[in-house]
């Protein structure tokens, strides 16, 4: 087994948990937003279990999971750079990669910032904005694998 390898399992291990908490916390801002048209107590119970797992998803699972994926897929671009040279973060597909990395950690600081708002009770989305815009990581994962896959160029 090589550095290389290694790095690139544990990349893609740390990014398929931070991939599935960016699909599941929407989830649960949805189900939070649901809750408003609830009777009490119910509404209070619902609002805050699911404020709870909001919170321990976002600290336990996907921050880490951010962290781990951006200190994994440094590592690799480094072993690579030993190997091609750092002008290979030019070629399209590289860029394609970089670009969809930036705008997922763009998605994960609005939902952390949304967290936060839902807990003071100021946020204004719904349950179907949050429906709507769930596959956004997705969407953003099939352009990202893609692109290194096939190392596309013009």
């Amino acid at each position: 087994m090589t550095a290389y390898d290694l790095a690139r399992g544990l990349h893609i291990l740390a990014v398929i948990a931070w991939m599935a908490g960016l699909l599941f916390l929407p989830r649960l801002y949805a189900y939070d937003a649901e809750q408003a048209a609830k009777p009490e107590p119910l509404r209070s119970e619902m609002q805050g279990l699911l404020r709870t797992w909001q919170t321990r998803l976002l600290r336990i699972i996907l921050n880490p999971a951010m962290i781990l994926s951006w200190g994994f897929g440094l590592w690799l671009i480094h072993i690579d750079a030993q190997a091609r040279g750092w002008g290979f973060l030019l070629e399209p597909w590289m860029v394609a990669k970089l670009s969809g990395v930036i705008l997922l950690s763009a998605w994960h600081g609005f939902l952390a910032g949304q967290r936060k708002k839902i807990a003071a009770g100021t946020s204004s989305h719904s349950a179907r904005f949050w429906r709507m815009t769930n596959e956004i990581p997705f969407l953003l994962a099939i352009v990202m694998v893609l692109s290194v896959t096939t190392e596309w160029g013009w």
